[in-house]
């Protein structure tokens, strides 16, 4: 179990793969641990360092006081990145993960070559709809969000099989605080301008059944960055490669090899 002594925060994280293996970043979704890429990793191809971690207020990192800013959770990732050695890495974000991918591209040309924005956006969502988001959350806990989240996450085959226990569990056991400190951050993101001007090779990729960050906006935010490709995959939903791990990673694994990663 390895965490990072950040200064004001202490984060958990994990490393897999060999020592000289080529960089790759995986930061998870609102509500989650970096156990959401569990069932990615065995599809993915050998010779990749990964680099996973809990974000602030979730999993086993520390969890501040609310509210956090999308600049705190950039910094997160790019002490992280120093901590661990990880430089000219492939950095994949997904949902607020892909919040985080945008701002670090856009600040640190030395510890990202290329990313993957997964199920998210420049912009998610309005102010009005995540405070009151944040609202229901302080008055009764994960809780009280759980069923909406979840329709939101993942197709109906899959919310109403004994697969969806586990999320419901690692959703439910989110710190309050830490999922509205990182709502907060969401609320008062627009990453429209700087990702406009992001010049390095990106994908995005999108579900037909997303809920949360629908293809369209997704398709919306990956055209914002020149020469940029982009993936949909069907019959899947937020959370993609929970349902859809193989081809997944088949889109992952031909965009390393495209940039000469792999």
């Amino acid at each position: 179990m390895l965490m990072a002594d950040l200064g004001d925060v202490r984060l958990h994280y994990r490393i897999d793969g060999p020592e000289e293996g080529a960089p790759l970043v995986l930061a998870n979704s609102l509500g989650t641990d970096f156990r959401l890429w569990d069932d990615l990793l065995p599809h993915l191809p050998e010779g990749l360092r990964i680099l996973r971690y809990d974000m602030r207020g979730h999993g086993l990192s520390d969890c501040p006081e609310p509210p956090y800013s999308m600049g705190a959770l950039v910094r997160d990732a790019e002490r992280l990145m120093e901590h661990t050695g990880f430089r000219d890495a492939v950095f994949v974000g997904l949902s607020i993960g892909g919040m985080v991918a945008q701002g670090l591209c856009a600040k640190r040309h030395d510890l990202v070559r290329a990313a993957v924005l997964s199920n998210t956006a420049a912009k998610i969502g309005t102010r009005q709809i995540w405070e009151a988001r944040i609202a229901e959350v302080e008055k009764g806990g994960v809780e009280a969000i759980v069923d909406a989240v979840l329709q939101r996450w993942f197709t109906r085959k899959f919310r109403v099989s004994e697969a969806i226990r586990p999320w419901r569990n690692m959703l439910t056991r989110t710190p309050a605080k830490g999922y509205m400190g990182c709502a907060a951050a969401i609320a008062g993101t627009d990453f429209i301008t700087p990702t406009s001007g992001l010049r390095l090779p990106l994908l995005g990729i999108a579900a037909s059944e997303d809920g949360s960050t629908p293809p369209d906006m997704v398709r919306e935010t990956t055209d914002l960055v020149l020469g940029s490709q982009f993936a949909l995959i069907r019959g899947a939903g937020h959370l993609p490669f929970v349902e859809k791990p193989a081809e997944y990673a088949q889109i992952l694994t031909d965009f390393l090899k495209g940039q000469g990663h792999i």
